[in-house]
């Protein structure tokens, strides 16, 4: 299959990661909100002609920590998988790195 990047919005995967603010410290409560728009400013960098990023707090508990979706309908585990695959990017190593990442960030953020 050929694949014209990047592709429109309404292709794209959307990986939505919701961050907890007490990965902030103490205060968490205080800096969850502006460090969610500084994570996803870079992270719209990252893999853009493929995926969208949206970085939220994770305000609701019973909502989870990471989510996948095409043009507002929500991908299964494995349908996020099969997608990267197109892309030749492993879920595993996907996720890992997203999850590195924001720990750097975090850091960064905190001055360590």
């Amino acid at each position: 299959m050929k694949l014209n990047m990047p592709l429109p919005e309404d292709k794209k995967l959307t990986v939505i990661f919701r961050v907890e603010s007490g990965s902030l410290g103490p205060n968490g409560d205080d800096h969850v909100i502006p460090f969610c728009r500084k994570a996803e400013e870079v992270f719209q960098t990252m893999d853009a002609d493929f995926i969208k990023w949206i970085i939220l707090p994770r305000d609701e508990k019973s909502l989870p920590e990471m989510e996948f979706e095409i043009n507002h309908k929500k991908l299964t585990h494995d349908q996020a998988g099969q997608y990267l695959a197109v892309f030749k990017k492993n879920l595993d190593q996907f996720e890992d790195h997203l999850v590195q990442t924001l720990s750097r960030l975090v850091d960064e953020y905190l001055g360590y």
